[in-house]
């Protein structure tokens, strides 16, 4: 597997790169005046700090690693570029991609004690948080392509095109930006040039210092994720109903529907619990610190990581086509390159 080999020395080699880069650019904690509050939030104790390293490396780059090899397959089969359901997924896993190389790229820096111009970390958060909104409209406009699919079968041609479906990938982007650019905007205007020009950790609460703004950021969130919930369990619902009066193959297809949005609500329960999480970090913090970096440390685990390896689950293994798509290509990869 010549494939298998070079992404296993680029990952090596993007790995060695980030190290030398931190070891670069330590020296910059020291110019910063909040940096000791900040250091305070990141495990101190050497032993455990590489621990927890390791294991985020550990957990993170085999699903990057999955996570590329299913949008190379993907790229390369014009059936999956041409099917609503596969574009979808398709975006999904893009999405996935980018938060899992940022998260890790920001894990590096915060475990290194790495400080950066709060100006560079600004880009940074709100790509984050655009690709973390991301997910669950992307999750929501999957279900409501498979509910099209089951329940409206004579019209899903004429409803789901790609054409549509990229239109679709495009509103989900801007829904998902305009958070991040309404707080960029009231930051740069209402922020003193000193705030504006310290160093931090990159972390999406830079950008709305005040406590307020963060907990209205969390009620608008969570809002948001009570309404893509109604809408998955409508679909869910509809589909069951389908799947009862369903035969034959239509009762099979259905069934096979409900088990998909289930997993997507299995998804959308993970990203919610993502967004409590810092809630309940807040109250443990307030006890023991070490308490709460170890919470801290398993809810991103939990979560975070977790819930971006749902959709190769759901999409990559569960469906036949892809399935053996993946397969083919792990054992023909020179054939599957000339498209097969």
């Amino acid at each position: 597997m010549y494939f298998s080999r070079i992404i296993h020395y680029l990952c090596l080699t993007c790995v060695f790169l980030l190290s030398n880069f931190l070891s670069d650019v330590h020296t910059m904690a020291s110019m910063n005046s909040s940096a000791n509050e900040q250091m305070q939030l990141i495990q101190v104790d050497p032993v455990r700090r590489n621990i927890s390293l390791v294991l985020t490396q550990i957990f993170v780059w085999p699903f990057i690693y999955l996570i590329f090899l299913m949008l190379l397959i993907f790229s390369k089969k014009e059936t999956f570029r041409t099917e609503t359901r596969y574009i979808l997924f398709g975006h999904s896993l893009l999405v996935d991609l980018m938060f899992l190389f940022l998260t890790d790229f920001v894990v590096l820096l915060s475990y290194n004690f790495v400080l950066l111009p709060l100006h560079f970390c600004i880009p940074i958060c709100m790509l984050m948080e655009a690709v973390t909104a991301c997910a669950p409209l992307t999750i929501t406009a999957m279900c409501v392509e498979r509910y099209v699919a089951i329940c409206m079968p004579l019209r899903h041609q004429m409803i789901s095109t790609s054409r549509r479906a990229l239109i679709v990938i495009l509103m989900i982007w801007i829904l998902s930006s305009i958070n991040p650019f309404v707080d960029m905007f009231i930051l740069i205007s209402t922020a003193s040039r000193e705030y504006l020009s310290q160093l931090t950790h990159c972390h999406y609460e830079i950008m709305i210092p005040e406590k307020i703004r963060h907990f209205a950021r969390g009620i608008l969130y969570i809002v948001g994720l009570v309404f893509i919930l109604i809408i998955e369990i409508f679909c869910y619902v509809m589909i069951y109903l389908a799947a009862r009066a369903a035969s034959g193959d239509n009762k099979k297809s259905a069934s096979k529907g409900q088990r998909t949005i289930s997993l997507h609500i299995l998804q959308l329960f993970l990203c919610t619990a993502e967004v409590m999480c810092p809630y309940i970090e807040a109250v443990v913090m307030q006890y023991d610190i070490q308490t709460y970096l170890t919470v801290r440390f398993i809810h991103f685990l939990a979560f975070s990581i977790t819930s971006r390896a749902v959709s190769p689950l759901v999409y990559g293994f569960r469906d036949e086509k892809f399935y053996a798509a993946i397969v083919y290509y792990i054992r023909y990869h020179p054939e599957f390159e000339t498209g097969q």
